[in-house]
């Protein structure tokens, strides 16, 4: 048996040999319960390996994107060894279920003392006689076997990608434990193959955690060749072959009068190329200090100023020695300033205003705004306003250097909303249709903002068909019991009024008379 590098495969394989040693035993039924415990633990480990391995694929595809045409190979490699490794885990469990199957299967989970256990656990026959007599043990070593040299071939195909050569191929087939020692069986005495050697007259408590260890195998190499494919990304010599100047500009918009400042740098650049860096704008010159120049001058006038940047450098790679150039811009600008009412240029009473505030040249934490007749709130060039009474009100801006301005914002109630029933305003309605109507409801069309009004109250005139009006007051918007009484009678020919409607909308005082609706039933 090949000694493991990783200590969780150290570990595993030291409790197989105690697993081992204890059948030599005449073990009691606590014993063999602790084959089960074993066995849950490696599969438990097996399960965090498992999440381990998908995360470092996900990984590797991601690393893999920046260069898909010369790395696009690790990411099928990982995607054949993840393929190879749930095939032959697969393998493996459909061994241990056909063995459980064929001794009754399961214990029920409401067992006290054994619940989740096959229930033939002590047989010994069952393995014999599976395993070695009808060679299921031969086709599990030679599937063992069939496996580690395919997960080698996988390696191998993959040489003279990044830095994948014959020593580090070499390095990592010591990696992968799964396998099994060929002659190890021949030392025993009066053993003539692996699977007899392995699982003859073995309890199938104790197959349990063995057919596990070499599941365990399995996502071990597996994990080994992933980390080593996901490495070789970050192994790749990189040469610095392409360069691009920065320019940091601490203000890409300054105020006449100002002067800008900004910084000039090599993109991708390293000690070894910035030691002999020169660097100019606009043909001048500048002083560089660790790769960095700056640059300020102070314009004249306003609008966009463009500056050519150009850095000249040696190629650490090819020792030639080149200029790289790109243009740039910044504007010159006047303070300023906006004011707009985010929906309309009107403040509705009994609704919140959004209203932004932007000045130019003026950062917004340095804005000073107030009002008259409206109520502000909010802050960063975003605010609130609300107001309570019609006519005008005052915005003031200033702050940042910014002289006080104001400006002025009419103030209206919200437009009367139109009453409906059926959705319409009136006209002929069917008696059915009628009779299944709740009330007025009152419709704010075309307003952008979030209001609701509401129904006081409107009188209900019935005019049946060659007989006197009937009329009845009804308050709030739904239809009353008197009300409803005289719509329950809609016939055709007979007429109804809506009348007298009156509503209330946010910000009102008292409520407010609104459209007729009038109908003809049909």
């Amino acid at each position: 048996m090949s000694i493991p590098k990783e200590p969780r495969q150290l570990m595993i394989n030291i409790m197989y040999l105690v697993l081992t040693a204890m059948l030599a035993l005449n073990v009691s039924a606590k014993i063999i319960n602790a084959f089960f415990v074993i066995d849950r633990g490696i599969k438990n480990s097996s399960s965090v390996l498992n999440e381990s391995n998908d995360k470092t694929v996900q990984n590797l595809a991601k690393a893999v994107q920046t260069n898909p045409s010369v790395y696009g190979r690790l990411n099928t490699a990982a995607k054949e060894v993840q393929t190879l490794s749930k095939e032959f885990n697969s393998y493996v469990e459909t061994l241990r279920e056909a063995m459980v199957k064929e001794t009754g299967g399961y214990y029920p989970a409401d067992d006290a003392h054994h619940a989740g256990q096959p229930k033939g656990y002590k047989n010994k026959d069952i393995t014999t006689r599976f395993m070695v007599t009808q060679k299921n043990g031969d086709k599990l070593f030679d599937r063992i076997n069939e496996t580690h040299e395919k997960l080698i071939s996988i390696l191998r195909g993959l040489k003279g990608i990044s830095l994948i050569n014959d020593k580090t191929i070499a390095e990592q087939e010591g990696n992968i434990t799964l396998k099994v020692g060929k002659d190890d069986w021949k030392k025993e005495r009066g053993v003539n193959t692996w699977s007899e050697y392995t699982f003859k007259q073995l309890p199938l408590a104790a197959a349990f955690p063995l057919l596990s260890k070499y599941q365990q195998d399995m996502k071990s190499s597996e994990a080994a060749i992933l980390n080593f494919l996901l490495s070789q990304v970050g192994a790749v010599e990189f040469k610095v072959d392409n360069f691009i100047p920065i320019s940091s500009a601490k203000k890409s918009y300054i105020i006449a009068g100002e002067q800008f400042e900004s910084e000039i740098s090599v993109g991708a650049s390293s000690k070894s190329i910035t030691e002999n860096v020169v660097i100019t704008v606009n043909g001048r010159a500048l002083s560089v200090v660790d790769g960095v120049a700056k640059f300020n001058e102070t314009p004249s006038g306003t609008g966009v100023r463009p500056y050519k940047v150009a850095v000249t450098l040696t190629n650490p790679s090819t020792n030639e020695r080149k200029t790289y150039t790109k243009d740039f811009e910044y504007e010159v600008g006047r303070r300023s300033v906006t004011v707009s009412a985010d929906k309309m240029n009107v403040f509705y009473m009994g609704v919140d205003n959004p209203v932004s505030v932007v000045a130019a040249g003026v950062s917004s934490n340095e804005l000073r705004v107030s009002g008259s007749g409206v109520s502000l709130s909010g802050g960063g060039g975003k605010y609130t306003a609300r107001v309570s009474s019609p006519g005008r009100a005052t915005v003031t801006v200033s702050g940042g250097g910014l002289k006080a301005t104001a400006f002025e914002f009419r103030v209206k109630p919200i437009p009367d909303p139109v009453a409906k029933i059926n959705n319409t305003t009136g006209g002929e309605i069917g008696n059915g249709v009628l009779k299944a109507q709740g009330g007025v409801i009152p419709v704010l069309e075309n307003f952008d903002f979030e209001a609701r009004c509401d129904i006081l109250g409107y009188n209900v005139i019935y005019i049946p068909r060659r007989q006197d009006p009937i009329q009845v007051s009804n308050p709030g918007g739904a239809f009353g019991a008197q009300a409803r009484n005289i719509i329950n009678q809609a016939k055709p020919g007979d007429s109804y009024i809506f009348d007298n409607i009156r509503a209330k909308c946010p910000g009102d005082a008292a409520g407010r008379k609104i459209n007729q609706v009038t109908f003809k039933v049909q």
